[in-house]
């Protein structure tokens, strides 16, 4: 049977402050329009999408990058930090219809700055397939412990495919224990390529990665004069198999 296809991106948005100091939703919108829209994503994750202080408050208008993208925004109130939140500690989702929703969870995960991460399990096209976006701490250690406490609840759930993306924080290509097998419980894989500063990108922070028996194929940095104006990542795609 032929794997099919997820096509996936992910974002750090910078709360809408852009490479040139201002702050500006609406650049985030249209840069999303102009440079992810065409690429019929199936996953559109964005980190750093709410404020960062409490109450974490919504940063950009989501209703209108659905609209322009074709993509659900998939947080009810169960799934955002708090009322005035659009997502769990700027961590945002958005989904294809075509991928059908079976359960979906926020995971808290531990540090001086409060982080977290969305699970969603769906069907596509008679596939399972989970899909974790995340923002990682600065600091290796507590990555680690991050990526522990990930690790402990796919654990608890049922065995699938899963795919990890979002903003790593992770700056050295091979990733270190982070992403070991044995702390994990799985082998998250995929290339790395550079997204940070957006301007002049040196390190890959941003990553998209899958387990078996999927491959993350076609991985890019998206680049235009919008994106790399509008925040200082820039937006990482990519097509992942799930056979």
């Amino acid at each position: 049977m032929q794997a099919e296809q997820l096509r996936c991106a992910t974002w750090n948005i910078h709360r809408a402050k852009g490479s040139d100091g201002n702050v500006d939703p609406g650049r985030i919108v249209e840069a999303i329009d102009h440079s992810l829209t065409p690429l019929g994503l199936h996953v559109l994750a964005l980190q750093e999408a709410d404020g960062e202080c409490r109450p974490h408050a919504s940063v950009v208008n989501v209703q209108e990058i659905a609209t322009r993208t074709g993509l659900e925004y998939i947080h009810d109130c169960a799934l955002r930090w708090g009322t005035e939140s659009d997502g769990f500690l700027g961590t945002i989702l958005f989904l294809s219809p075509s991928l059908e929703r079976t359960k979906t969870d926020l995971i808290d995960l531990p540090g001086h700055c409060h982080r977290g991460a969305v699970s969603v399990e769906a069907t596509f096209n008679t596939r399972e397939v989970r899909i974790v976006s995340t923002h990682l701490s600065l600091s290796q250690p507590l990555r680690i412990i991050q990526m522990r406490t990930i690790g402990q609840y796919l654990r608890r759930r049922p065995p699938m495919q899963t795919i990890l993306l979002g903003d790593l924080n992770e700056w050295r290509p091979w990733s270190g224990l982070m992403l070991n097998r044995r702390l994990i419980g799985t082998a998250l894989r995929g290339p790395a390529r550079r997204t940070f500063p957006s301007r002049w990108p040196l390190l890959p922070l941003d990553r998209i990665l899958t387990n078996a028996p999927g491959k993350v194929l076609q991985l890019r940095t998206v680049t235009s004069t919008k994106v790399a104006l509008a925040s200082d990542h820039l937006p990482l795609e990519a097509t992942v198999t799930v056979p």
